[in-house]
């Protein structure tokens, strides 16, 4: 199972992105895939979870209102759809694979994803 984040990249405040995660290897609608972002000197951070279908979503609660997670209707692609971006949200994003949503107290925990994309960089300028 492998997994490639990408579009990522510098964008100003109040700006918009939206990242992508596609999968090789295997089918990516067996997967729920969870997002994550680690900003520099701080821990690994759950943002979303879309469950296979895509029929279910959940965001962690600071996460709620500008983050929106999809997938595209043949099902190959996840989206992470980020909206008003703040320097705060500086951070490598990564998604993440399993085959349903594992959420601790609401927030996708990421000791429970076995299967990691590399990682795309969302840099935020004021």
């Amino acid at each position: 199972v492998q997994l490639q984040a990408s579009g990522g990249g510098l964008v100003q405040a109040g700006g918009s992105l939206r990242l992508s995660c596609a999968g090789s290897g295997f089918s990516l609608d067996d997967y729920a895939i969870a997002w994550f972002r680690q900003a520099p000197g701080k821990e690994r951070e759950g943002i979303s979870c879309i469950t296979s279908s895509g029929r279910s979503t959940f965001y962690a609660d600071s996460m709620k209102g500008r983050f929106t997670t999809s997938r595209d209707n043949a099902n190959t692609t996840v989206f992470l759809l980020i909206d008003s971006l703040k320097p705060e949200d500086t951070a490598v994003y990564y998604c993440a694979a399993n085959s349903i949503c594992r959420l601790q107290v609401g927030v996708p925990d990421p000791n429970k994803y076995p299967y990691w994309g590399q990682g795309t960089l969302v840099t935020v300028s004021s």
